[in-house]
Order: structure tokens, then sequence, then C-alpha cells
């Protein structure tokens, strides 16, 4: 088997490992919602970059060995799940301040590039989707299928977020009445501390 057709063989299934991880709902998918809704798409997209190269950093390190720091440093576990517990609890909040109107909120209140990223460090689910996705098809003797792997997750990652954050936007289009928009939220607001809740208790 030739060099192109191992990759190629190899990189199919990444891919598709990739799009479940990255399009599934979860705490920063229901943020990039949130942001379509609230804010200009633009903003949205500033959040994903952040978000997408934040997993990318996060994902090679955890390939170069972080993630068995967790193992040998059980507090920094701890500190990890309770930062992601209170983040999450923190934009579940925000999300309940809002009054259910369309028009867009103002710009400088977005969560930015710099929270799209630690949203990923903070997030043990991505610690383990990370961890599971290389043991799965990364070896230690082959360092090149780990950088493989982050070169595919990078855009797979990006056009998932951005998904999320335009399906916000037409949600935000097509909505007239303040009270769909506020159910929404309270919705989403719901989900983001549920998924603190399940950090809780794991």
């Amino acid at each position: 088997m030739t060099m192109s057709v191992l990759l190629a063989s190899t990189a199919l299934p990444m891919a598709a490992f990739a799009l479940a991880a990255s399009i599934s709902p979860g705490p920063v998918n229901i943020v990039c919602l949130s942001s379509g809704t609230h804010y200009p798409i633009t903003k949205g997209l500033v959040f994903v970059t952040g978000a997408t190269l934040g997993f990318v950093a996060l994902f090679l390190a955890i390939g170069a060995g972080l993630y068995s720091l967790l193992s040998v440093a059980p507090l920094l576990e701890v500190l990890l799940r309770w930062a992601g517990i209170i983040f999450l609890l923190h934009l579940s909040y925000q999300l309940l301040q809002h009054d259910g109107r369309v028009q867009e909120r103002g710009a400088d209140n977005a969560p930015g590039f710099w929270a799209g990223a630690m949203m990923q460090w903070l997030n043990p689910k991505a610690w383990l989707a990370s961890a599971a996705g290389i043991g799965a098809y990364t070896t230690a003797n082959e360092p090149y299928l780990l950088w493989l792997f982050a070169s595919l997750y990078l855009p797979i990652c990006w056009l998932s977020l951005a998904s999320w954050v335009y399906a916000g936007a037409f949600l935000k289009r097509y909505v007239h009445r303040p009270i769909i928009l506020l159910t929404i939220n309270r919705a989403l607001a719901i989900c983001l501390a549920a998924s603190a809740i399940v950090l809780l208790i794991e």
C-alpha cells in the first residue's frame, strides 16, 4: 500500500470522527447558536475561530502528552472541572438576562476569540474527545498522523461551529416575536446549565 493510499484511508475515518465531535450539540455549539441570535455574524465567527484554534492547540498538546498530567495530578482535573462548571453557569446566567428582543445587542458584549479558546481548555469533554481520537487514530511511532488529524480538525471544527452561528442568525432573521426568542434563550440557558451539572456529577 502506497503512502498516499494509506493517508487517504486514514484521513476518512479521522474526518468522520472530527465532524461528529465538532458538530454534535455541546456547550461550545450552544454558545455559537446563542451568538448568532444576539450579535453580528462576524462577532460569532471570531468566537468560532478562537474555539477552533483553542481546540486544535489543546489537541496537539494532548498528543504531546499533556493528558497524562491528569492521571498523575488529580487536583488539576478537579480544578479544570470546577472552572468549566463556573464558566458554563456564567454563560447560562447571561442568556437568562436577555429580554427576548430581536435586535442585536452591543457587539462589545459578544463572546470573543479568547472566550472561545478558553472554553475549549476548560471543557473536560474536549480533553476526553481529544484523547479518544488520538488514541484511536494515531500512534507514538507515527507522529505525522497527529498532525494529519489536527489539519483535518481545523477546517472541520471551524465549519461545524460556524454552521451553528449561521443557524442562530437564521432564527434571529425569522423570529419576530420576543416571546419566541425568549423561549429559545431559556432553552439554551437550561442546556448550558445541564452541561455544568453533568460535569458536576461525573
